[in-house]
């Protein structure tokens, strides 16, 4: 026998699917909503990067300046030097004509490439095995594995592109001449430390297996660090790659940040390892002219005067003028005589503290008689 409906089960039914369509029109607005949002935050941020891959400076803030000042910083950037845990930036090259129109990624992480040493020597990979196992000693000794990887990757993602040296160890110690250094701890004296062996150990496995060709993709084409307790100026002009352990990962944007930039080869040639030099900025070096310069004339003949083998020997005291007494001036008779004794000085005492040696041992270690 069949159902029968009354009006008032229609009417709810009615209703049902009128909320139902309701629904479905609501979410249909705000998806609608959301790609619009979205879409113009893509317009606006490639417009962004386009603006930041021309930046290539990171100036420092400070006071007001006036309009020379400021012109001449815009002319001279200064960029921000490294904190503790925090690599330092320097300028860019003007970036090639071939790369000049091409946009830049589209924000994703790209890996670098394996790192390779087959053009370098034995002494050569030993000397940057030295240098990168530093650099993760002091930089991440307490981050895990995954952080001192990490940071092993931005040595050489740097070594790899042109802004720096292609070497690790000029990577590493970069700046350390003018005590305006890269990688913080080549400078704050932090190498005065006396490493943990088991700590240098585990940070010299992650940079043999770094050299060895090991890339760790998380962080991709980052150049660039610092920790989550500082903000150094010039992170708000670079793209954030990854955090891994107490570590913000950046690289730069536009052409300088792809992987066409990293076209730097690594052959060796790796300074001896260690902070470089000092250079004092005070004494610059002279620059002399070609017309300025002295050059030795040239010998006339092809004799040239013999070098002296041995001390001479003075003249016998028979050959030797001696003014008579005689013809001396009496004031100037007694010159040369000491006009008074010289004082007795004593020895100075040796300024050493007390023996802590018991009085039946102070004899020993003679030899006996």
């Amino acid at each position: 026998m069949a159902r029968r409906t009354g009006p008032g089960t229609a009417l709810v039914r009615l209703r049902q699917v009128r909320v139902s369509w309701a629904i479905v029109a609501a979410l249909v607005i705000l998806l609608a909503s959301a790609l619009a949002v979205q879409g113009m935050l893509r317009v606006v941020g490639e417009g962004l990067t386009r603006r930041g891959g021309a930046v290539i400076s990171v100036p420092v803030p400070g006071r007001a300046q006036s309009s020379a000042g400021r012109a001449q910083a815009a002319a001279d950037p200064v960029y921000a030097s490294p904190a503790a845990g925090a690599t330092g930036t320097i300028a860019l090259p003007p970036v090639p004509l071939a790369f000049a129109r091409l946009s830049a990624n589209n924000g994703s992480v790209v890996a670098a490439r394996p790192f390779s040493t087959v053009a370098a020597t034995a002494v050569d990979r030993g000397r940057a095995l030295e240098c990168l196992t530093a650099a993760i000693y002091y930089e991440a000794a307490s981050e895990p594995d995954d952080g001192q990887r990490a940071v092993a990757q931005v040595i050489l993602n740097r070594a790899r592109h042109p802004a720096f040296p292609a070497t690790v160890c000029g990577v590493v110690y970069q700046g350390s001449e003018r005590r305006s250094c890269q990688f913080s701890f080549a400078c704050d004296g932090a190498m005065a430390r006396v490493p943990s062996p088991s700590g240098w150990a585990r940070a010299a496995r992650v940079a043999a297996a770094a050299l060895g060709g090991y890339v760790f993709a998380p962080v991709g084409l980052a150049t660039h660090y610092h920790t989550y307790a500082v903000t150094p100026a010039w992170n708000r002009t670079l793209v954030m790659t990854d955090a891994v352990g107490a570590h913000f990962f950046h690289r730069w944007k536009g052409f300088w940040g792809t992987a066409g930039a990293f076209v730097q080869r690594y052959v060796g040639h790796e300074p001896v390892p260690g902070p470089h030099h000092m250079v004092d900025p005070m004494i610059p070096t002279p620059i002399v002219a070609a017309s300025q310069a002295i050059v030795a004339p040239a010998p006339t003949s092809g004799v040239t005067a013999p070098i002296p083998t041995a001390t001479p020997t003075r003249a016998p005291a028979a050959d030797r003028k001696i003014t008579p007494a005689t013809d001396m001036q009496p004031r100037h008779a007694n010159s040369g005589d000491a006009i008074a004794p010289p004082p007795s000085v004593a020895a100075p005492k040796p300024n050493l503290p007390e023996s802590q040696v018991l009085d039946r041992w102070k004899d020993s270690g003679k030899p006996l008689r």
